[in-house]
């Protein structure tokens, strides 16, 4: 290196004074922050839905034993389904989440809890990505924010629904493949055939015996629960955050996330609790050859024959393990998906 060179280094690195070094190094700064937005814009559409995707599977993964607990005590006890298969709706062969889990480790094995768990992951992808940036886009391009900057109740409630069926509509399909995975386990154990080994052959599956419309069988149920737990947990996570930041001294970091994400968990499970009960007998439910169910005609039929059989509790079965998994799910999502967007330079959500 010549000297003039070593000079004209040492000079833009040390001299003249603090403003030689600022003028050379943050250019170089800016110049590589200008490549990078050229290519990416943080703030799109397409960002957002990545990272929420991300954070997104990174939850379900952890999850995901909880999810496959609660579909089993959901299941449990079913009268429609015993008739059919001509058993006793009482001979089920666990009671409670932990003894349900517990017994499916010691007669399926422990990674039997995670059995399901690539659809889910499939759904996530579509289902959260679609959901977040709906919401988002709806906040500030439909409902607007009021002029003080706040987002009124009934919007964000409105905006938390009409989230939710968007995203849960389209990523529908998944939902009945990783519901049906769930179940195989159970199915061998109780003497039925199996019907899937994995989520490509569950997809075949379905599409032979019902075709195309067959991948939506009990989409009305889903997208009921999906209105009900977006509603609770987007629009309660939105709200409480800020209600934080407004009155309280906290700012805008992790620690306000998880508060605001525990109060978002639990309003969604108490909303979506009665749907999610009739979601997953509905999908679960045998079909004829055209695709129609054999226990429920409908998601009202299948709400009235659980009370009427089961009495009005049987529609919270399962509460403790959804709560037990939205808590969880809601701390890992948000903090995950908050930090992200905070190193990658999108705003706080």
């Amino acid at each position: 290196m010549s000297g003039e060179c070593v000079e004209d280094v040492i000079s833009g690195v040390v001299g003249p004074g603090d403003g030689g070094a600022a003028a050379v190094v943050a250019p170089r700064v800016d110049r590589a922050g200008d490549t990078f937005l050229k290519n990416v814009n943080p703030n799109s559409f397409a960002f957002k839905y990545f990272l929420s995707a991300c954070a997104a599977t990174v939850a379900e993964t952890v999850t995901y034993p909880l999810d496959l607990t609660k579909t089993r005590l959901q299941l449990q006890g079913e009268h429609a389904a015993a008739r059919h298969y001509g058993a006793t709706a009482e001979a089920v062969p666990y009671r409670g989440m932990v003894r349900t889990a517990m017994g499916v480790v010691q007669e399926e094995g422990l990674l039997k809890l995670w059995q399901g768990v690539t659809p889910a992951i499939y759904r996530h992808i579509v289902y959260t990505g679609c959901r977040m940036g709906a919401y988002e886009y709806i906040r500030e391009n439909v409902l607007h924010r009021n002029a003080d900057g706040n987002f009124a109740v009934w919007k964000a409630a409105l905006a938390g629904m009409l989230a939710g069926v968007i995203g849960q509509f389209i990523a529908s399909p998944t939902d009945l493949v990783k519901v049906q995975m769930q179940m195989e386990g159970r199915r061998v154990l109780e003497g039925k055939p199996p019907r899937v080994k994995s989520a490509f052959r569950a997809f075949s599956n379905i599409l032979r015996e019902g075709g195309v419309p067959g991948l939506w069988k009990g989409w009305a149920p889903n997208v009921q629960r999906a209105a009900l737990v977006n509603m609770g947990d987007l629009a309660t996570y939105d709200l409480s955050k800020h209600f934080l930041l407004r009155h309280t001294k906290l700012t805008d970091n992790w620690l306000t996330h998880s508060l605001a994400s525990c109060c978002s968990g639990l309003v969604a499970a108490s909303l979506s609790t009665p749907a999610d009960v009739i979601k997953t007998r509905v999908m679960n439910q045998p079909t004829d050859p055209s695709g129609r169910g054999l226990l429920y005609r409908s998601s009202i039929d299948c709400l009235l024959k659980c009370v009427h059989n089961e009495g009005f509790w049987t529609l919270y079965k399962g509460f403790f393990p959804i709560w037990a998994r939205m808590a969880p799910w809601s701390l890992t999502f948000w903090v995950s998906y908050e930090e992200v967007r905070r190193l990658t330079g999108v705003t706080s959500f």
